[in-house]
């Protein structure tokens, strides 16, 4: 099927990019690329749920100044035993920040 023409850098760029990962991983390719930085966004999205948390208390610490508040336990400790593992994300040892964008796409 023919692109037309602006799409085709971007086109370009996709098979490079793929070809590139499937050489530094011939078993996972983009896949394990993209199970990298899935992961590195569930991190993030975890990280961001303990600050808003963090807030939440502080505000909740200020508003009651006249009540005594009492401590929760540490809200990284919750989290991580709230959230199953994924085990449908696919963990691969070799993969780090560099065979993940050590390739610079044609822009």
């Amino acid at each position: 099927q023919e692109l037309p023409v602006q799409q085709r850098t971007d086109a370009v760029s996709s098979l490079v990019y793929e070809a590139y990962a499937r050489v530094k991983d011939p078993v996972y390719g983009c896949v394990g690329a993209i199970s990298y930085l899935q992961n590195q966004v569930s991190e993030l999205q975890m990280q961001l749920a303990v600050a808003q948390a963090e807030i939440l208390y502080i505000q909740m610490q200020h508003h009651d100044d006249d009540e005594p508040v009492t401590q929760i336990p540490e809200m990284g400790m919750v989290l991580d035993h709230n959230f199953p593992s994924s085990s449908n994300v696919i963990h691969h040892d070799s993969l780090s920040r560099e065979s993940v964008f050590g390739y610079d796409v044609v822009s």
